[in-house]
């Protein structure tokens, strides 16, 4: 094996790291498209995924400035050499772009483009988008040496294994989509309940009015007052359930912003107090963040469901090098040791497992009538 070659699937493997430390859809087509520019040395590279219609759902560019890609305009249409690559599986490697018989021009501010690169990145017969380089740079003073075999080689194994990262990022963000679908439903279901119990207050408030006003108005006033109260406090539920039942918004506004939305909603859904503290937070990693968010739900559901508290605390705070996120009730507590020779787990395996996937640890601390503290740690912040 030759040294250049050597080098090429050093840079090649470099790359694939980058890709797969991602799990965004977004953040993985930036990573292919930087890899690529930067592992056959070439002034341009852009990434497109198709839509249905004959344009791009996604187009991903490098090597061009935002000011530069704001000037040229509405992204482009399947046509000439971009549809031929999302057509055909053979790559497209040319001399010069602009004397095929495919091109079709380009926008006044679309930078000058000569030699090219392009192939499609597949998963079997789905073409995922497509992928192209432009105007290699050239040490030698004159230019004009172009792609080469090697280039198409390399870049067509960096195709393979961006269709696979694209895959996995896909599905990644299809399972999150589950995921908040059901935590969706299983708000939605606490609130359900809460108003039925207001609203089911509410009947029984409102017959015991109308059985007073003839022997006793006066109470039949107070009962009346009362009806009022209730029916207020099922309209603000029910507008809550409107408000939370929206798509979770943790990548807009922040694990901090969510958690607050989120148990704001559990304590008015709820008899017992529900509370919420952060200190000295900074923005995590998505990953992290989304990890955090649903330990908080899972241990929240426990202790509101099972703990038979009517107190949980929840915080969200730095320690060190670290953000802790802690969940305690004043509930009736239990033994964890207990807990698992019985083969119960209360979601403590799925927590622990979302825990160590991103790096970090559980502890719960639990005793029989002294509550519980439920704790996860992951590193930054």
């Amino acid at each position: 094996m030759s040294h250049r070659t050597g080098s090429g699937l050093a840079a090649v493997s470099t790359a694939l790291l980058a890709m797969n430390r991602h799990l965004e859809v977004r953040d993985v087509l930036k990573t292919i498209v930087a890899s690529a520019r930067e592992l056959l040395d070439a002034e341009y590279a852009a990434l497109g995924v198709p839509d249905d219609h004959g344009g791009f759902a996604q187009f991903v560019v490098d090597g061009v400035s935002d000011a530069q890609w704001k000037a040229i305009g509405p992204l482009p249409r399947q046509h000439g050499i971009l549809a031929a690559m999302l057509r055909d599986e053979t790559p497209q490697r040319l001399a010069d772009v602009r004397e095929d018989p495919r091109f079709e021009g380009w926008p006044a501010a679309h930078p000058d483009m000569s030699d090219f690169l392009g192939l499609p990145v597949r998963d079997g017969d789905e073409t995922l988008a497509a992928l192209f380089l432009a105007n290699k740079r050239c040490p030698r003073p004159g230019g004009g040496c172009g792609f080469t075999e090697e280039d198409e080689e390399l870049l067509g194994i960096l195709a393979q294994h961006a269709a696979i990262a694209l895959t996995n990022a896909r599905l990644h963000e299809r399972s999150r989509e589950l995921t908040i679908a059901e935590e969706r439903s299983r708000l939605a279901h606490e609130l359900h309940d809460a108003v039925s119990q207001k609203l089911f207050s509410l009947r029984l408030t409102a017959q015991a009015a109308a059985a007073l006003v003839d022997r006793d108005p006066a109470r039949a006033k107070d009962e009346l007052h009362q009806v009022t109260a209730l029916a207020a406090e099922a309209a603000d539920e029910l507008r809550a359930a409107v408000v939370e039942l929206r798509p979770a918004a943790l990548d807009e506004d922040g694990l901090v912003h969510t958690l607050r939305t989120q148990i704001h909603v559990l304590d008015r859904a709820h008899s017992a107090r529900v509370t919420f503290d952060s200190f000295s937070v900074r923005a995590l990693p998505a990953a992290q963040e989304e990890a955090l968010l649903r330990v908080a739900q899972e241990a929240l559901h426990n202790a509101l469901r099972h703990s038979g508290g009517d107190r949980v605390d929840v915080t969200l705070a730095r320690r060190g090098p670290a953000v802790v996120l802690a969940v305690t009730d004043n509930g009736t507590g239990f033994d964890p040791r207990a807990v698992r020779r019985a083969g119960r787990h209360l979601g403590l395996v799925s927590m622990r497992d979302r825990a160590g996937g991103v790096g970090g640890r559980l502890r719960v601390q639990s005793a029989p009538g002294q509550g519980t503290t439920i704790e996860m740690e992951v590193p930054g912040g």
